[in-house]
């Protein structure tokens, strides 16, 4: 199993971040969706600016565009839960190497992937709080006119709201690296994953 399975899923998330028609549907828009949407409008300012689409200014339009997934993803909340019961025990330095190792998996496997942008568009339908946590639903329209549903799972934060958790036609995102980390523990070590990881985001 590749660290690089549902590579599909990923690209269409971050895709709903570059969308360059964003169609709000009649339905209230809450916090959430506003700083959802708020994102959305910094990452089409960095692949909409001419001066950042030439080859010698890839690194920064790349750093740009991962500030803005930063400002957004929890990274922390995601690396627990998709680590799950491997999670506890871990040290603290752990902890901290596999949010990062994990983070630039996601930026390698999917943000290098933002400008495959193709038409899609989004409707932001529905959005529902309970206490700490939100859902805000979206639909993706393909250029074929495929509706994909997505799903946005948020999580409270020191007054913000942060993505923990992304579901594409039912799938979580999450759920699928747990699946396939879990995986490579059980048939390895937690080390071993680590070794995974870190040559998964070192090869060129």
């Amino acid at each position: 199993m590749t660290l690089r399975k549902y590579e599909y899923h990923g690209i269409l998330f971050l895709l709903l971040f570059v969308i360059c028609s964003v169609n709000p549907s009649n339905a209230t828009a809450g916090e959430p969706t506003e700083e959802i949407r708020h994102t959305t409008d910094r990452i089409i300012a960095v692949v909409s600016d001419p001066a950042l689409k030439s080859p010698e200014n890839a690194s920064e339009r790349k750093k740009l565009i991962r500030e803005a997934v930063d400002e957004r993803f929890d990274w922390e909340e995601m690396s627990r839960r998709t680590l799950a019961r491997n999670w506890v025990g871990r040290t603290d330095d752990e902890k901290k190497e596999f949010i990062d190792l994990f983070g630039k998996l996601l930026e390698r496997t999917y943000l290098e992937k933002v400008e495959d942008y193709s038409g899609e568009k989004v409707s932001y339908i529905d959005e529902k709080i309970d206490g700490d946590y939100a859902i805000v639903k979206v639909n993706i329209l393909t250029k074929n006119d495929r509706e994909i549903p997505v799903f946005y799972r948020l999580k409270s934060k020191n007054d913000k709201w942060f993505v923990y958790d992304i579901l594409i036609e039912g799938v979580s995102l999450i759920n699928n690296y747990r699946s396939q980390f879990n995986s490579i523990i059980t048939r390895s070590s937690y080390q071993g994953l680590i070794k995974k990881l870190r040559d998964s985001v070192e090869e060129k």
